[in-house]
């Protein structure tokens, strides 16, 4: 055990969290216009190309549980971006897919997206930023490998 005081400001993991945060607070107000919020692109970006998925492959695509994804989904459809419907293969599980208004924001959405990684990357050279993407997917994998 190391005697030297710990300060959270000398780890990485705090600005990770803390750029997370702010990047859902600033995302979400600037989707909310379009009816949209952060929490629900991986949803749209599974589904963007007319696929049809079920809850279960959706949560395990986004990587949260199937708890969550269902309280999504139940938000998303009420807001009118995802219907459901039967799927032929299993009589207990749904198929989700986007309906045409999902479809008809997404768009914007990803304007509003593109803007934000600029905006959050700004006074960063083009090198700078493939140096950190880089990092930021090595940081990525040695989490998903805990």
């Amino acid at each position: 055990m190391s005697d030297t005081p710990w300060n959270p400001l000398d780890h990485a993991g705090h600005y990770l969290s803390r750029i997370g945060r702010g990047l859902t607070r600033i995302g979400d107000a600037r989707l909310r216009p379009l009816g949209l919020a952060t929490a629900q692109l991986p949803v749209l970006s599974m589904l963007q190309n007319g696929e049809r998925r079920t809850q279960k492959e959706l949560a395990t695509l986004a990587k949260v549980e199937q708890p969550t994804m269902a309280q999504l989904l139940a938000r998303m459809e009420r807001d009118g971006l995802v219907r459901r419907e039967p799927d032929p293969e299993d009589r207990r599980s749904s198929l989700v897919s986007l309906t045409d208004l999902a479809l008809k924001r997404l768009p914007a959405g990803r304007e509003v997206l593109r803007q934000c990684n600029a905006d959050m990357t700004t006074g960063l050279t083009a090198k700078e930023k493939k140096t950190l993407i880089a990092l930021l997917q090595r940081v990525l994998e040695n989490i998903e490998a805990l």
